[in-house]
């Protein structure tokens, strides 16, 4: 049996751009991604701590130590700039397996977006 469990989490970050002609995702910082164990083009929920909407899209890479955070496409509308978000990626994995994995949880500094 497969189960679904939290894989990685980067918690309250700021969200720098909303570019919303654009054609969806959500552009991240490649310095938070290798450190929360995120890859592009994986599916993540971004949770809206300011407005309480959830929403799904994939991983764009950003520019490395910019702390950029920007949500793009239809998703810009759901979130603003300076809205504090949290990104999670789950995985699937056997029962026993997922009884035994241990999360990357990540906690930058969320005025710079910048790891503590």
């Amino acid at each position: 049996m497969l189960v679904t469990v939290l894989k990685s989490k980067i918690h309250r970050v700021k969200v720098t751009q909303a570019e919303l002609n654009y054609i969806g995702s959500i552009t991240i910082d490649p310095d938070l991604m290798e450190a929360a164990n995120m890859i592009e083009g994986e599916k993540v929920q971004i949770v809206n701590v300011n407005n309480g909407e959830r929403l799904e899209t994939y991983i764009i890479t950003g520019k490395r130590g910019t702390g950029d955070i920007c949500m793009n496409g239809p998703a810009a509308r759901r979130v603003s700039v300076g809205d504090i978000i949290i990104i999670i990626a789950y995985a699937m994995m056997e029962f026993e397996e997922a009884k035994k994995f241990k999360p990357t949880l990540l906690f930058p500094n969320t005025e710079t977006n910048r790891i503590k």
